[in-house]
């Protein structure tokens, strides 16, 4: 290759990269942000403490940096570039002293294998600073991802500053528009909370007969709720799911045995380590015939002593179920790894697998 057009590809793939990426902060409703720097002899100043971090990798000391507990809405860039790399709605209190989110601005952080060989070293996908490390499947948050980013290595641009023009959540939405098309009228519906979804989704959905399981919120008055506003306990919901089942291979009163083993029902406001109203155990029933044989249930429950304690599940009137955001479905069967999972899921699961054999579908049977 001749080297006049050698230089004439470079150039022009790099026109095409920063007209990409242009169009790509555009789209995100971040076209008002500090320009991104893409040549390195432009690159911002840096402070020699600014230097230790970005450059040589090194770690600012915990509780130390200015936004380890910095709380004001906006979007955190780049210090060295002024790449756009995460939203404040994204960010977290983990309680480690550094600066935590559970998510990125598009694909602007990159994952390097960490020079220890054990952790994952995040840096700016556009200029190479380092950022800090991630971890994930600690709990934090439903996304199980936790961005641990040094202060210095950011710079913030508040609010008012940074357009943002894309909805804060798309994808919660009500059931009936979640199934439709799906030919799910001909099915019939329960509406159950026994603690995190993630556990009752997984042990319904062994059932013959269920068509479906569906995890989300309901049980409160707010519309559109998202996760992390239900786990702040604010907006009445419980996480529940719903189940549409055929009625010729499994009733509902089947269906209300696998959601008392499922659960612990004498738990009030909580399963297990899951603690708060979210959590509660609760019957939404969508008919009267439902409603008398939850009652029944819990009433034959009490009689036998089945359980040490009361049982503290309501049982209440169906009124509305919002589908939750599309990486808690099937979350059980997509992250085995998980260490909720396997500590708090798995038990529960295989719990219903043992108390019911004769009811689960012919691929769960052992």
């Amino acid at each position: 290759m001749k080297l006049s057009s050698f230089f004439t590809l470079l150039f022009v793939s790099l026109l095409f990269n920063a007209c990409a990426q242009n169009k790509n902060m555009e789209s995100l409703g971040l076209e008002d942000l500090p320009e991104v720097i893409t040549d390195p002899a432009k690159y911002n100043v840096l402070s020699d403490d600014e230097k230790k971090v970005i450059l040589r990798k090194g770690t600012e000391w915990a509780f130390s940096g200015a936004f380890h507990n910095y709380k004001e809405q906006g979007i955190y860039i780049c210090k060295q570039c002024n790449l756009p790399l995460f939203r404040s709605s994204d960010k977290f209190d983990s309680g480690t002293g550094w600066p935590s989110f559970d998510d990125m601005i598009a694909d602007n952080v990159k994952e390097l294998p960490d020079a220890d060989g054990q952790r994952t070293e995040i840096v700016c996908a556009n200029c190479d600073g380092h950022l800090g490390h991630v971890f994930f499947g600690e709990g934090f948050t439903g996304k199980q991802t936790r961005h641990c980013v040094n202060s210095v290595s950011l710079s913030f641009v508040p609010e008012e500053a940074a357009t943002e023009t894309a909805p804060k959540n798309t994808e919660i939405q009500p059931i009936d528009a979640y199934v439709k098309g799906k030919g799910y009228e001909q099915y019939s519906v329960a509406t159950f909370a026994g603690g995190c979804f993630w556990c009752t989704e997984a042990a319904f959905d062994r059932i013959n007969g269920v068509i479906d399981v569906i995890s989300g919120y309901s049980g409160g008055e707010e519309t559109y709720p998202t996760y992390e506003e239900v786990g702040r306990a604010s907006t009445g919901h419980a996480e529940a799911i719903m189940i549409y089942f055929d009625s010729t291979l499994v009733d509902y009163k089947t269906l209300l045995e696998v959601f008392f083993v499922a659960h612990d029902p004498t738990q009030l406001n909580r399963q297990g380590p899951d603690i708060g109203p979210q959590y509660r155990s609760a019957i939404f029933y969508h008919s009267n015939e439902q409603k008398k044989a939850a009652n029944k249930a819990i009433n034959k429950l009490t009689g036998a002593s089945k359980f040490p304690d009361p049982i503290v599940t309501e049982v209440k009137p169906y009124q509305a179920f919002w589908v939750a955001e599309a990486y808690h479905q099937d979350y059980y069967e997509a992250h085995p790894e998980n260490p909720y999972v396997q500590r708090i899921s798995r038990p529960k699961v295989e719990k219903v697998e043992k108390t019911f054999p004769n009811l689960l579908k012919d691929k769960y049977k052992h």
